[in-house]
Order: structure tokens, then C-alpha cells, then sequence
């Protein structure tokens, strides 16, 4: 067990490193973009055209790199002879559906866009060719180091790519090139990180692996049928979080656009403790299951789903609480149209961590097709609610639709996980109880203080008060343990 504890703490670590530095380089991003370089029209034409090549992707994958995981994972432990089979076949079958995607979105661009109504992003979706490309490859090898259990590479992509973004987009606006630009900065951070990612996937394990020339018989066949159930899952996952921002520029405004990404954004920066122990966890929950020891795999999920709501349900009323302070300081004044967005995201920020803990896990406990019915549901749901609720409420109504739609997948997970995986779910329940009851001490804690917020300084000052109290509660109340904590991360 202290193996399995100590691998999943250094895989934690080295995943939130990389996400930490990823959410400061999108976090520095977000900032040069709203504040200094683009309105909120431009931003939201920007985040547009990405969410439209971002469907598009889509079809580049297909399932593949889930599907790519759970066999090397599987097969490792089964006959690692076949491995160089595996990662061969599925490398050469989304670098072709990638390429011809990627070519169809670059002629087709300003047609596209005249059929969107927004010839203004032609440029943005000539060059969002290459974002396909690029995105569908770099995603395909972190998957591929998270079937090693080698997430340490998965991380080390995600901050190679961020901080080339970072510099290439802010640059690139910088000289003149604007949203065109800025999508050009994703591209280079895209196809850098990929480059890494074969150098690494070559000389660390491809070329290590024992040779066959005798690959198993449907082994093939197998793969792609996998990639059936995980294709679906991942088409639920774009109609989500890109259909809903898509819809928004066709049915409200490139502003609009701009107010409804902001929000999302401050969502993903918030997700990323609870991105990194999925991350992890997902195939040691695999490898437990497989060897028959769902004690200790439901122990283990157990303690992340408890780890993850001490966290998330205070920060989440710490959200609510400090929103439009930290829109009018930070980000700028222009855009305080995303305050009530960020507020109800905060509830979504919730739910998407107990779902990051959960969702992949399915994948690799072989419950793939559940998985993807829930989120074919979840999708078709939020569809219907975005094109009914955004003519009435604008970018508003898509974020209700994205909470309502996403909270119901998430119950349906972690059902399906406490069928699989034995965990007290009654002691989960009382934990939640005493968690949020600390969440609205803090949370009131930190509303008495907001009057006196005038600047950075103060408000800064404000959040490290709730986080002193939160600490304080959460100890005092047992559910947060010092020495355990610091053992975990040093």
C-alpha cells in the first residue's frame, strides 16, 4: 500500500507542478489579454473561433488516445510484448484523421465563418487548422504517459505548452496580429509540446519495450472498437464546453463571448488540484480493480472525493463572495459583465472536481459505454437548454444550462463508481455536512471584510483571511490533518 501511496503522491506533485505552472501562464494570458491587449469583442472572437476548431477536434481523435490508454495500460500488465503494436497503430491512425481534419478546416475558413456570422474570424479559423493538429497530438501523448503511470511527462507537456503560449500569443498581439495572432500563439505552444512529447515517448519507453512480430490476434480491432464508447464520451465533452460558447456568438455577442469565457477560464484555473489527482489516481484505480482488490481502490477514491470537496466547497463560496472585487482589480472594469457568471460557475467549479476524480476513472475500470450514454444525455440536455435559454438570457442562460446538465453527469459517475468501487457514501454525505458549514463561516468571514477592499492589496489580503480561517476550521474539526499533508507533498 505504501508503494501505491507513495507513487500516486509523486505523480500528484509533479502533475499539480505542471498544472500550477500551466495556470499561471493561462492565468498571465488571460490577464495581458483582457487588461491590456484585447476588448472584450476581441477576446470574445478569439475564444469563438477556438471553440469552433475546438469541435473540430472532435473529429481529429475519435477516442483514440483514451482508448490508446486503457490498452497500454492493460497490456503492460498482460503481455507488454504487444505495447509497441498498440502505440504504433494508434499514433499512425490519429496522425491521418488529424492531418485530413486539420487541411478540411483550413479550406474551408471563410466559408465557415460567412455560415457563422462572423466573417471577422476567417483568419482566426485558416490558422486553427494547425490547432487541430497540434491539440489532437499533444492530447494523444498525454495520454499515452498517463497509461504508463508516468505523469511526470503528461505534466511536463502541459508547461511546455503553456509557457510557449503564453510568449508566442502575447507576442504575436503584441506586434499587430491580434485575435489571428493570439491563435497563432496556441498553435506554436501545441506542435512544441508535441515535439517534446515524441522525443520523450521514443527514447523513455518506445524504443525499451520488448519486440514482437507477432501482434495478437483482433488486438487491432479491439482498440478501435474501444475508442467507439470513449469517441462518444469526448463528443458529449465538446458539445459542452464548446457548442455552448459557439452558440453564444451566434445567438448574443462577441462580447457576450468574451464575459462567458472569462468565466469558464476562472473555473479551469480554480480545477486544477482536483485535474491533477484524477490525473493520477485513474490508473492506479485501473490497476487495482484489474488485480482484484477494489477494497483498497475504493479506499483510495474514497479519500480523494473527501480531500476534494474540504477544498473546493469553501473555495467555491469564497467565489461567490469575491467575484466582482476580483473582476474590477484584476481583470478590469470593462468586463464586470462576467461577475454573475463567475458566481454560478462557482457551483460548477464544485461539481467538476468530484468529476475529475471520477469521469476517467470509469475509462479505466472498463465502464467506458456507461460513461458515454451519461454524457451523450448530459450533452444532448445542455444542447436543448443553451438554444432555449440564451435568446432570453444571453451568455447567462448557457452557463444555467452548463451547471443544470453537468451536476446531474457528475451524480450519475459517482454512482456508477459506488456500484464498482465499495466506499462509505453515508460518510461522504456527513463530511460534505461539516464541510459546508465551514464554507459559510469563511465565506461570511470574508463578506464582512469586502467594504474595505479598495485595491489588489486589500483584496488579496481579504482571500488570505478566508483561507486562515478555512485552514483553522478544517483542522480543528479533524478533517484536515497538518502532518498528513505535509507527508503527502515532501
Amino acid at each position: 500500500m505504501s508503494s501505491i501511496s507513495e507513487r500516486i503522491a509523486t505523480g500528484f506533485k509533479a502533475s499539480l507542478a505542471a498544472r500550477a505552472v500551466h495556470a499561471l501562464a493561462n492565468g498571465a494570458l488571460l490577464i495581458i489579454l483582457t487588461r491590456y491587449l484585447l476588448d472584450p469583442e476581441q477576446y470574445g472572437l478569439l475564444y469563438f473561433a477556438i471553440s469552433v476548431v475546438g469541435v473540430a477536434e472532435l473529429f481529429a481523435t475519435l477516442g483514440i488516445p483514451n482508448a490508446t490508454a486503457r490498452y497500454v495500460n492493460e497490456y503492460l500488465e498482460r503481455d507488454d510484448t504487444q505495447v509497441r503494436h498498440i502505440i504504433w497503430w494508434s499514433l499512425l491512425i490519429i496522425s491521418g484523421i488529424a492531418v485530413t481534419v486539420a487541411v478540411v478546416i483550413t479550406v474551408v475558413s471563410e466559408p465557415l465563418a460567412t455560415l457563422l456570422g462572423r466573417p471577422s474570424v476567417t483568419s482566426a479559423l485558416f490558422v486553427g487548422g494547425l490547432y487541430v493538429l497540434g491539440r489532437s497530438l499533444s492530447g494523444y501523448l498525454k495520454s499515452v504517459f498517463q497509461a504508463f503511470n508516468r505523469v511526470t511527462y503528461s505534466a511536463a507537456l502541459t508547461a511546455v505548452n503553456s509557457v510557449t503560449r503564453l510568449v508566442a500569443a502575447t507576442g504575436l498581439v503584441v506586434l499587430g496580429y491580434g485575435v489571428t495572432g493570439a491563435m497563432a500563439g496556441y498553435v506554436i505552444g501545441f506542435f512544441t509540446a508535441t515535439v517534446v512529447g515524441l522525443v520523450l515517448l521514443y527514447t523513455r519507453f518506445y524504443r525499451d519495450l520488448p519486440a514482437t512480430d507477432d501482434p495478437e490476434s483482433g488486438l487491432r480491432r479491439r482498440l478501435i472498437e474501444y475508442s467507439v464508447p470513449t469517441a462518444a464520451t469526448r463528443a458529449s465533452v465538446v458539445v459542452d464546453s464548446k457548442i455552448d460558447t459557439v452558440l453564444v456568438g451566434i445567438l448574443a455577442t462577441p462580447a457576450a463571448v468574451g464575459f462567458y469565457t472569462l468565466a469558464r477560464q476562472i473555473a479551469d484555473l480554480c480545477i486544477v488540484p482536483a485535474q491533477s489527482l484524477g490525473f493520477t489516481i485513474s490508473p492506479t484505480l485501473g490497476e487495482q480493480s484489474a488485480a482484484e482488490n477494489r477494497e483498497r481502490a475504493g479506499g483510495i477514491y474514497d479519500t480523494s472525493l473527501r480531500n476534494v470537496l474540504l477544498l473546493y466547497v469553501p473555495a467555491a463560496a469564497g467565489l461567490v463572495v469575491v467575484a466582482r472585487p476580483t473582476v474590477r482589480y484584476v481583470v478590469g472594469p470593462d468586463y464586470l459583465g462576467a461577475v454573475p457568471l463567475i458566481q454560478l460557475y462557482a457551483l460548477f467549479v464544485v461539481v467538476r472536481a468530484v468529476h475529475k476524480i471520477t469521469g476517467s476513472a470509469l475509462d479505466y475500470l472498463g465502464l467506458a459505454r456507461v460513461r458515454a450514454i451519461a454524457r451523450g444525455a448530459s450533452a444532448v440536455g445542455n444542447l436543448g437548454l443553451n438554444v432555449l435559454l440564451i435568446p432570453p438570457l444571453g451568455a447567462l442562460g448557457a452557463g444555467i444550462a452548463t451547471v443544470i446538465t453537468y451536476t446531474a453527469y457528475t451524480f450519475v459517475n459517482v454512482y456508477y463508481i459506488h456500484r464498482e468501487l465499495p466506499f462509505d457514501a453515508h460518510g461522504v454525505v456527513n463530511h460534505l455536512a461539516r464541510v459546508s458549514a465551514i464554507a459559510l463561516v469563511m465565506g461570511g468571514v470574508v463578506f464582512t471584510l469586502l467594504p474595505r477592499v479598495d485595491g489588489l492589496l486589500t483584496l488579496s489580503a481579504a482571500i488570505l483571511v478566508g483561507g486562515v480561517v478555512w485552514a483553522a476550521l478544517a483542522v480543528a474539526s479533524g478533517m484536515l490533518k497538518p502532518r498528513v499533508v505535509l507527508s503527502f507533498i515532501s
